[in-house]
């Protein structure tokens, strides 16, 4: 593959890699990146006569590298001195999710990686590979360039000599270290906004279960068959405090539009509805029977245990869910409020995990789900605990949307600063660390 390049004069210059600033440069990887691929995982090397540390694929994101799972093989002296791992070492793997890079930062005081990675070390000092890490994230996830660099072999995989040859941009190094130093700054920033939301998920947990345990009211305790509760709550079965709900076969409206929510629209993260599908009924899904109504909670029976639990709010009212889950609707002196969080509760969701049937899709009944016993607190207490956890949801809420908004900037800054559309050569952001 040989660099061609071609003034437009506006200040940029198309090349076989897109339109980039006339003085950054176009090189081959093979130029500017030692490359050197793992050893071969074999039984033989599992003898245990020598083991070290080695990264799979499995431990290589992009912009990060997983350290809690390292599994180990044996390595020679020889072997060690060639693949020892150098800090600022790029890995890139070669299976997989192909040219994932990541670099490597010393998090072990010796690793060595397996030959499904390859190993990319710098050979000239004015290459700076964190800016390449993030080029090979632009380039491969949204400039669209790459594609076909596989070898079309049953398993897909990025050879070596294909890797060599791939065309990088080289602005001068101190442009590299700033991109690098913008793009790893908002980096932070998010990384920043998962933990303040991991530490408020906690929160919320801890909470739920002083709240469902001592109540609001400082009162007495008393022993139940789940577990401490208020001296004035009681216990009670959940389907003695539900509503009959209905179901319809969409198949003889056929001309009737709704939406459809299934297992997979529902996130167990934020526990809310994230998405439906519209039908006619003449193509509705043959699960597609229970009908929802505004402040239903929707629980997925099948894999009870990943909690799909979500709320109805007013947009679906009316519309249609598939049997995998169980429509739980309230009766007046039930907070259906407070019903969405009781059954998110930790020890809920245990007690019907010892109940799952199936080796493939574990599953349990509505049956199931409605025999379950809750705690019972008076409607004015329901309504308080709802209250209170909803507040810790709206903190949830809002720092994933600050956390999506700076992924929504990262994914925009890595295109605009890896095609030179923004420049940062001459700001001076002070001393840089990448």
């Amino acid at each position: 593959m040989k660099a061609k390049t071609e003034s437009t004069g506006n200040g940029f210059k198309e090349t076989e890699i897109g339109l980039l600033p006339q003085d950054w440069g176009v090189v081959k990887l093979g130029d500017i990146f030692e490359i050197q691929q793992g050893k071969q995982l074999s039984p033989k090397s599992r003898q245990g006569i020598s083991p070290k540390p080695f990264l799979r694929t499995a431990n290589v994101f992009w912009e990060r590298i997983d350290i809690t799972t390292v599994d180990e093989m044996d390595f020679s002296p020889e072997e060690v001195r060639k693949l020892v791992l150098k800090d600022d070492d790029l890995l890139v793997c070669e299976g997989g999710d192909i040219g994932r890079t990541a670099i490597w930062k010393n998090q072990l005081p010796l690793c060595l990686y397996q030959n499904h990675l390859h190993r990319l070390r710098g050979l000239q000092n004015d290459v700076i590979p964190k800016f390449y890490m993030y080029w090979m994230e632009a380039a491969l996830l949204y400039l669209g360039l790459y594609e076909g660099t596989a070898n079309k072999t049953t398993i897909p995989n990025l050879s070596q000599s294909r890797l060599r040859v791939f065309l990088l941009p080289k602005p001068i190094k101190i442009e590299q270290q700033k991109i690098a130093f913008v793009l790893s700054k908002i980096q932070q920033a998010i990384e920043q906004q998962e933990k303040i939301i991991a530490k408020t998920k906690e929160l919320k947990r801890s909470l739920m279960h002083r709240l469902f345990t001592y109540g609001l009211r400082g009162e007495e305790l008393k022993e139940t068959e789940i577990g401490l509760m208020p001296e004035n709550w009681t216990v009670k079965r959940l389907k003695d405090v539900l509503e009959k709900t209905s179901q319809k076969d969409m198949k003889k409206t056929p001309d009737v539009q709704f939406k459809y929510i299934d297992v997979s629209s529902i996130s167990n993260e934020s526990f809310k509805i994230i998405g439906s599908t519209t039908y006619k009924g003449a193509d509705a899904p043959s699960r597609a029977r229970k009908i929802v109504r505004i402040n239903d909670v929707l629980f997925a029976t099948v894999r009870p245990t990943l909690k799909r639990i979500a709320y109805a709010g007013n947009e679906f009212d009316g519309e249609i869910c598939s049997t995998a889950f169980c429509v739980l609707r309230s009766v007046p002196t039930l907070s259906s409020r407070y019903l969405y969080y009781c059954v998110q509760r930790d020890s809920f969701i245990e007690s019907l995990g010892k109940l799952e049937r199936g080796a493939n899709y574990p599953a349990v009944t509505d049956g199931n789900v409605k025999d379950q016993f809750i705690p019972f607190p008076t409607t004015e207490e329901q309504k308080d605990v709802a209250d209170i956890l909803g507040d810790i949801d709206n903190k949830i809420d809002h720092e994933t949307a600050k956390k999506d908004m700076l992924k929504d900037l990262f994914k925009s800054m890595l295109q605009l600063l890896m095609t030179g559309q923004v420049r940062v050569k001459d700001i001076d952001f002070g001393e840089i660390n990448v």
